[in-house]
């Protein structure tokens, strides 16, 4: 339950800190928010050893494009997310 805890916040707050219109779309966004987020749970339950590893890189991603206004730019951090989270 933590961990989903800290994969909505995390999700929530880079989604929240995206405010202007971009080539990416709110609906775009959204569901690479809800894909990341079922995909971050699923690995952790795969392999609870890597919870850590894994919010560690939710964080930076966060953190490298808080702040942004570009929809373009968080949906480019989700895509990055969700390919560390393939390997």
């Amino acid at each position: 339950m933590k961990i989903k805890t800290l994969v909505a916040v995390s999700a929530s707050a880079l989604l929240m800190t995206v405010a202007a219109a971009s080539a990416c779309t709110q609906e775009e966004l959204t569901k690479k928010v809800t894909d990341v987020t079922t995909a971050i749970q699923e690995a952790v339950m795969k392999d609870p050893s890597k919870a850590q590893e894994i919010m560690a890189k939710a964080q930076e991603m966060q953190t490298k494009y808080q702040g942004t206004t570009d929809m373009a730019e968080a949906c480019k951090a989700y895509d990055e997310l969700q390919e560390y989270l393939k390997k």
